[in-house]
C-alpha cells in the first residue's frame, strides 16, 4: 500500500512562490479511492487557478489544511490504484483536475461514465468541476501519450473557448460582426478563435504581445493581428464585442475607451496576464461580464440533448486537437525540480505560445 506523498505546493498570495512537500497518507475511508497522478497539463490557464482562487474556489479544490499554501487544480491522467468503493475497482484511467501531486485520495461516486468527487470540500462546484471520465467511456478519449498529452493541454480550454463562441453565436453577437479577443495567442483564445473563424460574416481581430504577434499571425484563424499598443488604430466605424483572456486592467481599459458604446459586449474570462493590474469600475461601454461554461453547457444540453451535445463537442475537439498538431509542440518535465522550474517558466510568462508543458513529479 502506498504511504507517502510528494506534493508541489503555491503561496497563495505570492503564486510564484513554491515547495514540495512528502507526508504519510493516511488509509482509504469507506467510499474512498486513491489516483496516482500520473501526469498534468501546466499551462498558463493553470496559473490562472493560483490567481483567481480565492474569487473562484480553486483552493477548494484540493485542501492544504495549512493557511498561505495551496494545491493548484490541473487537468491531467490518473490511475485508481487502491480503492475502498465496492463499485470502484482498481486500474481505471481517468482524465480531470488533480493536483499537483504524486496521489490524490478521494470520497466518490460512480456515474454514467466515470466518477464524482463527493468530497465535502467539493460540494459548492459545479458538477463539471467533479468530474473524472474513464478512459473506456470517454466520448472524448483519443489513444496514445500524444493525444493524451494533447487532451490535457487542450482539451478543458478549447472547450471553454467553444462554448464562449457559441454563446456569443446563440445571442447572434449581440448585433457585431467583429470580434476583438485579448491575449490572442493564449490556448483558449486559439480554440475560440478557430470555432469563430469558421463563421460567415465574423470578422475575428486578435490582441496580442509584439513577442507573440508572428506566430499569432501564422496561425491563420484571426482576420487580423494587432499589438496592444494599436488597439486605438482600430477603426471605431462598426459595433464588435471583446472576449478578455488576458485579464490586465489597462488593456481593457484602453478597449472600452476607444470603442465607448460601439463595444456591445465586453466578456471576461481567464487572466494570462495575472501580474497585470486589475480593471478598475467605471470604464465607458458595457460593464464586463464573466462568462462561466458551466452555464452555456446547461442551455446546449437542453437546447440539443445530451446526445447531441456531445456530437458537437467530439467533432469540435477532435478537429482542434488534430490541428494542433501543425503549431503546438509538446515537452514533458518529470520530477519535483523539473516540476518547479516549469511552473516558474509558466509563471513569469516566459513560456513561448507554441510550447505546452507535460509535468509529472514521477522522476
Amino acid at each position: 500500500m502506498t504511504s507517502r506523498n510528494v506534493t508541489l505546493q503555491v503561496n497563495r498570495g505570492s503564486h510564484g512562490a513554491t515547495r514540495v512537500i512528502e507526508a504519510e497518507m493516511l488509509p482509504l475511508a469507506p467510499g474512498q479511492v486513491r489516483f496516482r497522478v500520473e501526469r498534468f497539463a501546466l499551462t498558463a490557464n493553470t496559473v490562472t487557478y493560483a490567481t483567481t482562487g480565492d474569487l473562484l474556489g480553486y483552493w477548494d479544490f484540493f485542501p492544504t489544511g495549512e493557511p498561505g499554501w495551496g494545491c493548484v487544480p490541473a487537468m491531467g491522467w490518473a490511475e485508481v490504484v487502491e480503492s475502498r468503493h465496492p463499485d470502484v475497482s482498481t486500474g481505471g484511467r481517468y482524465y480531470g483536475w488533480y493536483p499537483m501531486a504524486r496521489y490524490v485520495d478521494m470520497t466518490v461516486t460512480p456515474t454514467t461514465d466515470g466518477l464524482r468527487d463527493e468530497g465535502p470540500h467539493r460540494a459548492a462546484h459545479a458538477p463539471v468541476y467533479r468530474a473524472y471520465t474513464v478512459t473506456t467511456r470517454d466520448m472524448l478519449y483519443q489513444a496514445g501519450t500524444d493525444a493524451e498529452d494533447r487532451h490535457a493541454l487542450l482539451r478543458g480550454l478549447f472547450l471553454t473557448g467553444w462554448l464562449a463562441e457559441d454563446y456569443f453565436a446563440d445571442n447572434d453577437w449581440f448585433g457585431a460582426r467583429r470580434v476583438l479577443v485579448l491575449s490572442a495567442s493564449s490556448k483558449t483564445a486559439i480554440g475560440f478563435a478557430h470555432c469563430a473563424d469558421t463563421r460567415a460574416g465574423i470578422e475575428v481581430i486578435g490582441v496580442t504581445s509584439p513577442r507573440n504577434h508572428a506566430f499569432t499571425h501564422a496561425l491563420g484563424c484571426y482576420d487580423e493581428v494587432v499589438t496592444y499598443d494599436d488597439v486605438a488604430a482600430i477603426p471605431r466605424s462598426v459595433p464588435l464585442v471583446s472576449i478578455d483572456m488576458a485579464g490586465s486592467g489597462p488593456v481593457l481599459a484602453a478597449v472600452h475607451s476607444h470603442f465607448g458604446e460601439q463595444l456591445r459586449h465586453s466578456m471576461a474570462i481567464g487572466r494570462s496576464h495575472h501580474e497585470a493590474p486589475a480593471r478598475v469600475p467605471g470604464m465607458p461601454g458595457p460593464k464586463p461580464e464573466f462568462f462561466f461554461a458551466p452555464t452555456q453547457v446547461k442551455k446546449r444540453v437542453q437546447d440539443w440533448g445530451p446526445r447531441g451535445y456531445q456530437e458537437r463537442v467530439v467533432k469540435a475537439l477532435s478537429g482542434f486537437v488534430a490541428w494542433s498538431s501543425s503549431w503546438l509542440h509538446v515537452q514533458h518535465s518529470t520530477g519535483t525540480a523539473a516540476a518547479t522550474a516549469t511552473w516558474s517558466e509558466v509563471h513569469a510568462g516566459r513560456v513561448a505560445p507554441d510550447i505546452g508543458h507535460m509535468v509529472s513529479l514521477w522522476d
